[in-house]
């Protein structure tokens, strides 16, 4: 993949390999500790992660990385089917994860644009983004990105002690063939 200019700084985005799965598997368990952009609990075990992996790689689904220098994972980007049923083929649902020391610097926006590239390569129709509501740097970029608010299911997690409303933000691509 090419670097990406962004935040004032080049970003390499990369694939990622199974050598960054505990990079990777540092940033979830840092927001799902920390943050409501995760709606899970536990933080994930390396087991779970070597599962999650395991999915990507047979499902050929994309796992892009993005250094923050050479050999230092910033932030990932990913996405898996928006629904297990056969209609919903040409939709997926993504997330990008940006380490907490690396943010405001462009990498998420990076990530996010290799994303869209790589789902338009793959002939994809539609990209949707399932964010908490109080998200609004995820908000903020993805509105920026040309992605458009669908819906917000009110209420639909809790997580430290209060109820999380959700938004879901897509991105409509070229028609498949």
């Amino acid at each position: 993949m090419a670097d990406t200019g962004a935040g004032g700084g080049q970003h390499a985005v990369i694939r990622c390999g199974r050598e960054h799965l505990e990079t990777i598997r540092g940033i979830y368990n840092h927001e799902i500790v920390h943050t409501t952009s995760l709606y899970e609990y536990e933080p994930r075990s390396v087991e779970t992660m070597a599962a999650w992996w395991a999915a990507k790689q047979a499902a050929d689904l994309p796992v892009l990385g993005i250094e923050a220098e050479p050999g230092v994972l910033a932030g990932f980007a990913s996405w898996g089917p928006f629904r297990p049923f056969p209609a919903y083929g040409h939709t997926v649902e993504h997330s990008v994860y940006v380490d907490s020391r690396f943010r405001g610097r462009g990498a998420g926006r990076a990530l996010l644009v290799a994303l869209i590239d790589e789902a338009r390569r793959r002939d994809l129709h539609v990209m949707v983004g399932v964010i908490d509501a109080t998200n609004s740097a995820s908000i903020g970029l993805h509105r920026r990105l040309g992605f458009t608010h669908s819906g917000t299911v009110r209420e639909a997690g809790f997580k430290f002690g209060r109820w999380l409303d959700v938004e879901y933000w897509q991105l409509l691509l070229s028609r498949p063939a």
